[in-house]
């Protein structure tokens, strides 16, 4: 799901099917604090829908360092766990 499209919204129109995205690729350039920040919104925002998995809204930016990817993953796998 493209950023540019809420969580919620995404779901209704899609019926209680899960969503993949909605991290905007721009945020891997900026500030890390920033970047988890909008992360955790996401990730809180998909523990209310029947499914989501967070990915990027858009591909990789060229420019994006393979270390704030990999740290952003690892970030995500760590808080974004169902239980």
């Amino acid at each position: 799901m493209d950023w540019r499209v809420p969580l919620g919204e995404a779901a209704a129109v899609l019926g209680g099917k899960a969503i993949q995205g909605n991290l905007d690729p721009a945020r891997l350039l900026g500030d890390r604090q920033a970047l988890r920040a909008e992360a955790s919104r996401i990730v809180v925002q998909g523990r209310g829908l029947r499914g989501h998995i967070f990915n990027l809204g858009h591909g990789v930016m060229p420019e994006t360092d393979p270390d704030r990817l990999a740290e952003l993953v690892e970030w995500v796998h760590e808080r974004g766990r169902r239980t």
